[in-house]
C-alpha cells in the first residue's frame, strides 16, 4: 500500500512539475515586463518634464499608456493594479511640487489623482478581460479545428477501409481462381484474370499515392510548405503522369497567355489535378475529351476540370468532398470517387484555397481556387 502511494505521489509530481515550471516562467515574465515598461515610461516622463516643464497631468498620460501595455502583456489583474498605484505615487513624488516628497495637500490634487487611479485601474481591468476573451475565442477556434481534423481523419480512415477492401478481395479471388483452376481455364480466361489483377493493383497504387500525399501536410498546423511555382509546369507534369496511367485519356487545356506563378506544393497540386482528371474520364462515361481550364482573378487562380458526361448527383457532391459518401455495395466500389476527392479537399484547404463541384448543361465541373499570395 505504501509503495503504491509513493508511486501515485511520484506520478503526481511528474505531471505537476511542468505546470509549476510554466507558472514560474509566467510570473518572472510578468515581473520583468512590468519593471522594464515602468522604467521606460519613467525615463520618457523625466525627459518630457525637463524639456517642457509640463503639467503633471500630461506626464500622467505617459504612465497611463504604460499601464495599458502592462495590462496587455501580463496575466491577471495584479500587475496592472499595482502598477497603477505605483504611477500615482511616483507622479506625486517626482513631478509635483514640492518635488521628491509625497504630498496630497495640494489644492485639487487628491481629486485629480483619485480619478487618475480609478481610470488606470479600470483600463487595467478592461484590458485584462479583453485578453481573457481573446484567449477563450482562440481556445474555442482550436477546439473546433481539432474537431474538424478528427472528423476528417475518421472519414478518411473509413473511406480507406471501405475502398481498399474490394480491390484486395478481387485480387485475392482472381489469383486463387488462377492458381486453383489453372488447367481448366482457357487462355482468354487466364488473360482476363491477369488483366483484372493488374487493373486492381494499379488502382491500389493510385490510392497509396493519394494517401502518401497527405503525409506532406504538416500535422500541427494543417498547412503545407509552399514555394513559388510556374502553373504551366505543374499542369504539364500532371498531364504527363495521368497519361502514363491512362493512355486513352484526352485532355484539352485552356490557360491565359501571361505567366502564372503561385505559391504551392507542386506534388500535391499535381495529385489533385490527376485525381480530378481521372474522375472526369472514368465516371463521365463519354468519349469527349476532358477540359482543363485555368482562369485568373485579382487575388486567386482557379482550375476548372470539366467533363461532358452524365453529371453527378447534386446531393452527393458535399458528401463526396468531405469523404462522407458511402458507395452502394452493388456498385463497383473500387472505382469510387470518395477517397480521392476527400484528399483533394484536404490538400486544397491546406493551401488556403477552396474546392467545389456542380453540374452544367452537358456534364459536371470540379474547380478549385488557390490564392496568389502565401497565407
Amino acid at each position: 500500500m505504501l509503495y503504491r502511494r509513493h508511486l501515485q505521489k511520484g506520478v503526481l509530481l511528474k505531471h505537476t512539475a511542468p505546470t509549476t515550471t510554466l507558472e514560474s516562467r509566467t510570473l518572472w515574465h510578468n515581473i520583468v515586463s512590468t519593471i522594464i515598461i515602468l522604467a521606460i515610461a519613467t525615463i520618457l516622463a523625466f525627459s518630457f518634464f525637463h524639456i517642457t516643464q509640463s503639467d503633471p497631468a500630461n506626464i500622467a498620460l505617459i504612465y497611463i499608456l504604460a499601464l495599458i501595455i502592462i495590462a496587455r502583456i501580463t496575466t491577471g489583474y495584479f500587475f496592472g493594479i499595482i502598477s497603477a498605484f505605483f504611477c500615482v505615487i511616483f507622479i506625486n513624488w517626482c513631478f509635483t511640487y514640492p518635488y521628491f516628497e509625497v504630498s496630497f495637500a495640494i489644492s485639487g490634487y487628491p481629486v485629480t489623482f483619485v480619478f487618475l487611479l480609478t481610470i488606470s485601474m479600470i483600463v487595467s481591468t478592461l484590458t485584462t478581460r479583453l485578453k481573457k476573451q481573446d484567449k477563450m475565442i482562440l481556445d474555442r477556434e482550436r477546439a473546433i479545428n481539432e474537431a474538424d481534423k478528427e472528423r476528417i481523419r475518421a472519414n478518411l480512415l473509413r473511406a480507406i477501409s471501405h475502398d481498399l477492401r474490394t480491390p484486395l478481395t478481387s485480387i485475392i479471388g482472381s489469383s486463387d481462381s488462377f492458381t486453383e483452376n489453372y488447367a481448366a481455364l482457357s487462355d482468354q480466361e487466364k488473360l482476363d484474370l491477369v488483366f483484372s489483377i493488374n487493373e486492381d493493383s494499379h488502382w491500389l497504387l493510385n490510392m497509396v499515392e493519394n494517401l502518401l500525399s497527405i503525409t506532406r501536410i504538416q500535422g500541427d498546423t494543417g498547412r503545407v510548405r509552399k514555394e513559388d511555382e510556374l502553373v504551366e509546369e505543374v499542369v504539364a507534369e500532371a498531364i504527363t503522369r495521368i497519361k502514363k496511367r491512362i493512355p486513352d485519356i484526352e485532355i484539352c487545356v485552356t490557360a491565359p497567355d501571361n505567366i502564372l506563378i503561385i505559391p504551392m506544393d507542386p506534388l500535391l497540386i499535381e495529385q489533385v489535378l490527376m485525381n480530378l482528371m481521372e474522375n472526369a474520364f472514368v465516371h463521365s462515361e463519354t468519349n469527349r475529351p476532358v477540359e482543363l481550364q485555368i482562369s485568373e482573378e485579382s487575388d486567386t487562380i482557379t482550375f476548372h476540370v470539366i467533363d461532358y458526361g452524365k453529371g453527378i448527383d447534386e446531393q452527393t457532391i458535399p458528401l463526396i468532398l468531405k469523404g462522407e459518401y458511402h458507395v452502394p455495395k452493388t456498385s463497383d466500389t473500387h472505382r469510387g470517387m470518395g477517397i480521392g476527392l476527400s484528399i483533394c479537399n484536404t490538400i486544397i484547404q491546406a493551401h488556403g484555397g477552396q474546392i467545389s463541384a456542380h453540374n452544367h448543361a452537358h456534364g459536371a465541373e470540379f474547380l478549385f481556387t488557390l490564392p496568389k499570395g502565401d497565407i
